[in-house]
């Protein structure tokens, strides 16, 4: 569970349009995540602009990354997200638990498994 710091941290961070929109695109592709450069191609930001906003949600928490040979792969931590619900929701009603559900992070993305066998 996060404590009051972390939340307001990542609340910071999303409260920015371009940074906003990157969790938003990289939540789509968990996962694999993307490259640098793909991100910044989709959504029109400059090496340097997408590297500052990049480097402020891994620092919170809400991305991670890891290299794959010249390249630098970005993916979504849900982890997170999930903790900031649960953070957010932990007193509803003053009964912990009951109104909001905390969401667990995915395992993976993409079609039931049932769909994937058929």
């Amino acid at each position: 569970m996060l404590n009051e710091s972390e939340t307001l941290g990542i609340l910071i961070a999303l409260a920015q349009e371009s940074r906003l929109r990157i969790l938003r695109l990289l939540l789509q592709e968990l996962p694999a995540g993307l490259p640098a450069g793909r991100i910044a191609e989709t959504l029109g930001c400059t090496p340097s602009t997408l590297s500052f906003h990049l480097g402020h949600l891994e620092r919170v928490g809400l991305v991670h990354s890891r290299r794959r040979a010249q390249s630098i792969i970005y993916a979504a931590s849900p982890e997170t997200l999930s903790g900031l619900i649960g953070f957010l929701s932990q007193d509803c009603c003053g009964v912990p638990g009951s109104c909001l559900p905390v969401v667990p992070a995915p395992a993976a993305c993409g079609p039931p498994q049932e769909l994937l066998e058929g």
